[in-house]
């Protein structure tokens, strides 16, 4: 009779331990479920960034050649920065549409230079596609930027470009995007902006 609390004690004791490695096998195949289902996104991650990579780069070839056929200069594009014409024409052959025509005073408007040896000062941007940190720093900005400060935002927010001309690289994916309307040769602006900030 004296061991009977004992024997009910260690019965406890017993099942605990039971409904701990049962639950500790629960978790261990949850945990191997996740990591399966992680090395399967970081897989998918790769090929997205692979055709991202290949996609650039035949949209590069294919203004590269529309450039070279047009006879413009491409001394820019071999220095890195093409010219507003040369946006302006890459642009009109990559995805022709139709827009307003620019006034003088768009044409007069001051083009900003591209800064060189620019830091990353924030990875704002490191996850995004040039349309996601567009619309970021367009909604910040409340105005249109030309995709020359475009460009040098999107370093400083520590956005990595991979092709040879960005800017051109900017330009062509903001022109196709609904998202974006052109105000200016080389110049965009959100296409509808908050109701609230709306003047």
């Amino acid at each position: 009779m004296m061991d009977r609390p004992s024997d009910n004690l260690l019965s406890r004791l017993e099942q605990s331990l039971r409904q701990s490695r049962a639950a500790r096998m629960h978790l261990g195949a949850r945990l191997r479920e996740l990591e399966a289902e992680a090395d399967a996104v970081r897989a998918e991650l790769a090929e997205m960034d692979t055709l991202a990579s290949q996609t650039e780069a035949a949209i590069y070839r294919m203004l590269s050649s529309v450039l070279n056929s047009s006879n413009l200069s491409v001394s820019g594009l071999s220095a890195g920065l093409p010219s507003d014409a040369e946006l302006e024409a890459a642009m009109r052959q990559a995805s022709p549409q139709i827009s307003r025509p620019f006034s003088a005073e768009d044409r007069r408007q001051e083009i900003p230079a591209i800064r060189s040896n620019i830091e990353a000062v924030s990875d704002r941007f490191m996850d995004r596609t040039i349309p996601q940190a567009v619309t970021m720093l367009l909604r910040e900005e409340g105005g249109a930027l030309h995709v020359n400060e475009i460009y040098n935002r999107l370093l400083e927010g520590g956005f990595r470009f991979t092709g040879q001309n960005p800017t051109i690289s900017v330009a062509v994916s903001l022109n196709r995007n609904t998202r974006f309307r052109k105000t200016a040769p080389g110049t965009f602006d959100l296409m509808i902006r908050d109701a609230s900030k709306a003047s």
